[in-house]
């Protein structure tokens, strides 16, 4: 995107570049193995940090899903893995992140474009 800036010193304006702001959204699940059939337990120290993070975020049967920068919602999925591998030998992660320049807000655009194709609101 392209800007101009006053230049007292020049008594011109001067172009510069301003980065585009990036948002992204990371959906991930961590799962211990060898931790039996219940992982609540280990859900809930993650979320703990997803929460305190002050992201948005939403919990779902299989995941969560968090929104903001990349590089803070890389540290957060670093620490939640910690967070779940420190009483595990081993932990599976599976992670998905949809990159997008100039736009924000994608948590809830995304059902909200749905639910305008639909007509209706879906199931939350």
């Amino acid at each position: 995107m392209r800007r101009f800036a006053p230049c007292a010193t020049l008594g011109r304006q001067i172009q510069y570049w301003k980065k585009p702001k990036t948002m992204a959204l990371l959906e991930f699940s961590i799962t211990p193995l060898g931790a039996g059939e219940s992982v609540s337990p280990y859900v809930a120290r993650a979320v703990e940090l997803v929460d305190a993070s002050g992201l948005d975020y939403r919990l779902h049967a299989m995941g969560t899903v968090v929104e903001g920068d990349v590089g803070p919602l890389l540290d957060l999925l670093r620490k939640c893995i910690e967070a779940v591998a420190a009483d595990c030998d081993r932990v599976s992660v599976t992670a998905k992140i949809d990159y997008r320049k100039n736009h924000s807000g994608s948590l809830a655009a995304k059902v909200a474009s749905v639910e305008k194709r639909l007509g209706r609101a879906v199931k939350k």
